[in-house]
């Protein structure tokens, strides 16, 4: 316990030596599906829509808060040791948060386009085009700074045991106003998303049950979309925010470390499923038109068929000498 500011810190060897390769992992992984994604948005997308408009934003986040990852790999390797500053591990916790809040918010985003593509294919708001999708993207991006920006402000070190954390969920005793909106935003920035989400996959899901006759698979597509959403929603970011509500209710019943020890292992291994959400939004992106799903199956034949040709003529030039 630090008696300055009563906070607790805890020695987890397991995630020391777990934590890194997994971040590694999902940094490889992640990155190239992102900039796979990120290529065929900008060099192969020849129909641009609002949902296009989302997921190349979320390709963006996704892609700069993977270069995070490294950098919190070698800070658990090191027993939890920061040491590369300051301002740095500021910018860090604030791109790990924003890009939460990024993740969620522009897949919800795409699933409410969805909704309304469908089921309320009259409506208005179908008709409004990119122009109307910037001003949407500028305007969550202008959400998710209000809401995390705050972590750039002060610092989120913690020094104990000759080791410099940084930290910005510490359990400290008390509720201060920071950290009582810190964790508040993180537990409704996924209850309420997730209850849209839900009630667009309902909608769509009586739609396609409705209709007899689905020509285009228009309808199956956005089902299986918002499906994709709701299993990254549950895998990525659940566990991570029941395991904050567990600690917040540990606060109000206890004011000794040793309570929460058990709770703080389980947020600090769930919060990496958080970041496995990069490495899952571009199986999200062949879902969510036929114009992304039908750009990447016209390149990969091309590829294929450019791989078939180099070994015809390989096996030709074998036979000739």
């Amino acid at each position: 316990v630090n008696p300055s500011q009563n906070c607790c810190v805890f020695e987890s060897p397991i995630l020391d030596q777990a934590l890194p390769p997994v971040l590694i992992l999902e940094f490889i992984f992640g990155l190239m599906g992102n900039f796979v994604a990120l290529w065929m948005f900008i060099f192969h997308m020849d129909t641009w829509r609002p949902n296009a408009v989302y997921l190349t934003h979320l390709a963006v986040a996704d892609s700069i808060v993977l270069f995070c990852l490294p950098f919190r790999a070698d800070y658990y390797r090191r027993g939890k040791n920061w040491l590369y500053g300051d301002i740095p591990c500021r910018i860090l916790l604030f791109l790990l948060a924003a890009n939460r809040a990024a993740g969620i918010f522009f897949l919800t985003a795409v699933a409410v386009d969805r909704y309304f593509k469908i089921v309320h294919p009259r409506n208005r708001i179908n008709q409004m085009g990119l122009v109307y999708a910037l001003w949407v993207s500028l305007g969550l991006w202008g959400l998710i700074f209000l809401a995390t920006g705050y972590l750039l402000t002060k610092s989120h070190f913690f020094h104990y045991n000759n080791h410099t954390q940084c930290e910005s969920f510490n359990i400290c005793m008390g509720f201060s106003p920071l950290s009582t909106w810190h964790n508040a935003f993180y537990v409704i920035q996924f209850f309420l998303p997730t209850a849209i989400v839900a009630f667009c996959t309902i909608r769509i899901a009586w739609q396609l049950r409705n209709r007899t006759v689905d020509k285009k698979g228009k309808i199956k597509r956005a089902v299986q979309f918002v499906m994709a959403v709701a299993v990254i929603f549950i895998t990525c970011f659940f566990p991570s925010t029941i395991s904050r509500i567990a600690v917040w209710i540990l606060k109000a019943q206890y004011d000794e470390c040793i309570y929460f020890k058990d709770a703080n292992l389980a947020f600090y291994t769930s919060v990496c499923l958080t970041y496995f959400n990069s490495v899952l939004n571009p199986v999200v992106y062949y879902f969510s038109s036929p114009v992304f799903s039908g750009t990447f199956k016209k390149l990969l034949n091309k590829l294929l068929r450019r791989k078939n040709e180099r070994d015809e003529n390989g096996i030709y030039t074998v036979d000739a000498a």
